[in-house]
């Protein structure tokens, strides 16, 4: 009796690789500027290949956002001081989003281009929610105890995402540099616009 066939050693490369050439195109040129064709040429596979991996293009893209979704919710999440103050717990955010921001650019990219695009499927969305939930927990609790403004904690993520998005795009096209000071002064001009 013969068991099963031995996976074959690269097919989690080529799986990766396809899953690397999608991120910085879907990144560059958007979902619908990217053809299968072309993730498959960056990725150096044939188009085929794709297909072996991945029903279309719309289980490429929340296969790509699932991975990256993950990857900066552990980044945020793991070992997060929950039992600090308030005000660290505020610090440790900030830091660790421009911590991901600057170790992984072209997921950041990718990550704000399509958090809420129509071809995210179920669990996709999902995982977004599941994301949000330690902020929007953090927040209903400071506006409970009256540390934070009494506005919906879904507005407060939004004011600091905002803002971080923009200080990140601003910083890539040159117009600042997010070095360790400008980043503290920014972090304290969005607390005060959140503290009560």
């Amino acid at each position: 009796m013969t068991g099963p066939l031995p996976e074959n050693p690269d097919r989690g490369d080529k799986r990766e690789a396809i899953l690397d050439a999608a991120l910085t195109l879907f990144a560059e040129r958007g979902f619908h500027g990217t053809a299968v064709p072309l993730v498959a040429e960056r990725a150096k596979v044939g188009a085929g290949t794709i297909y072996r991996y991945f029903e279309n293009k719309e289980a490429l893209v929340n296969a790509v956002y699932r991975k990256w979704k993950h990857a900066f919710t552990a980044a945020v999440v793991e070992t997060f001081p929950f039992d600090a103050p308030v005000r660290e717990q505020f610090h440790a955010l900030w830091t660790r989003i421009f911590g991901f921001a600057k170790d992984h650019p072209t997921a950041l990219q990718f990550i704000e281009l399509h958090h809420h695009a129509a071809y995210l499927d179920a669990e996709s969305r999902a995982l977004e929610e599941q994301s949000l939930a330690p902020a929007r927990a953090l927040l209903d609790e400071t506006r409970r105890q009256q540390i934070t403004k009494d506005v919906p904690s879904a507005v407060l993520i939004h004011i600091v995402w905002g803002a971080f998005t923009r200080l990140v795009k601003a910083a890539a096209e040159g117009q600042i540099t997010l070095d360790a000071e400008t980043l503290g002064q920014a972090e304290n001009c969005l607390w005060e616009a959140v503290r009560r």
